[in-house]
């Protein structure tokens, strides 16, 4: 590949899109921990294409076959790192995902949003495609490195969310094998998101329905821990899953410390198949009757 080819490129955001970050960066919604939600989501789509992909071309797995997310922290660089050894893009396809976004789509959502149609505005990030932007809400500069599967050159985008992006040749020391990796310079006022107590709830509390494993690095240096095999815990059998598991799962969707008092869990089968897991809580929830939440 050329020099030319290689070379930095600095692009600026359509009218919209930058329309779009200034809502983002400004935190129109209160709950900013929607952005591991969507991210995780992002990296699970890729993963999943990935092993679609390789069905017809199995080369594209190469040696590394087990699919995964690694969600990385390190307090005292400020960052938050979301890789997958996924698909992976192309410097076309990193130009046409982060640096445009559907016309209709993105005039869509903002006109739901600052209309307040939506009562739930963290909804619509995913029905309307703009979730990778969700970063913005507790990033100061988003850097995504990618390489595509079966290709030997890796790409880096990078914004700081106020108008401009660049994409241009990663460092290949710098690099992903396959897959991409997501760096979110975190906020001042997002750091305790670094906090190994705080990631820990975050990620395990949106990885429950993600059919990929997920693992966490709380630390530099530390080995990765995980926290989700890639089995939803509703499709598992009852005989393999211990109290404990049920336990730690409703903490982890309710946002509660006690026990369940009732653990319901069962599967339908006939014309139509199905599976149900539902709690009822041990404590009532302090915000029960608060209509506001």
């Amino acid at each position: 590949m050329t020099a030319e080819a290689l070379a930095t490129e600095t692009h600026i955001f359509e009218a919209d899109v930058s329309r779009l970050l200034h809502m983002m960066v400004h935190s129109v919604y209160s709950d900013r921990e929607v952005f591991m939600r969507e991210l995780i989501s992002n990296a699970a789509d890729a993963c999943e294409k990935l092993r679609y992909e390789s069905i017809s071309n199995p080369e594209l797995l190469g040696s590394d076959a087990k699919l995964r997310i690694v969600v990385s922290a390190d307090k005292d660089a400020k960052s938050l790192t979301i890789e997958d050894n996924g698909i992976g893009m192309s410097r076309e396809e990193l130009s046409d995902a982060l640096g445009t976004i559907a016309r209709s789509g993105t005039r869509a959502f903002m006109e739901r949003v600052e209309a307040g149609k939506a009562a739930d505005g963290t909804q619509l990030i995913g029905q309307f495609g703009v979730g990778f932007y969700s970063a913005f809400m507790v990033a100061d500069r988003v850097d995504v490195i990618t390489r595509q599967a079966g290709s030997d050159q890796a790409w880096r985008w990078s914004s700081d969310g106020k108008g401009e992006y660049s994409i241009a040749a990663a460092d290949e020391q710098d690099a992903p094998a396959r897959g991409t990796r997501v760096v979110l310079h975190l906020a001042d006022d997002a750091l305790s998101f670094a906090e190994p107590f705080a990631l820990n709830k975050l990620v395990t509390s949106h990885s429950g329905h993600v059919p990929v494993p997920i693992s966490i690095v709380e630390k530099p240096g530390e080995e990765a821990q995980e926290v989700a095999d890639g089995t939803a815990l509703w499709l598992k059998s009852k005989n393999d899953i211990s109290p404990e598991e049920y336990t730690e799962f409703y903490r982890s969707v309710a946002g509660q410390y006690d026990e369940p008092a009732v653990t319901v869990h069962f599967r339908a089968e006939g014309r139509h198949e199905y599976s149900t897991l539902a709690f009822v809580p041990g404590t009532r929830p302090f915000d029960l009757f608060d209509q506001d939440r």
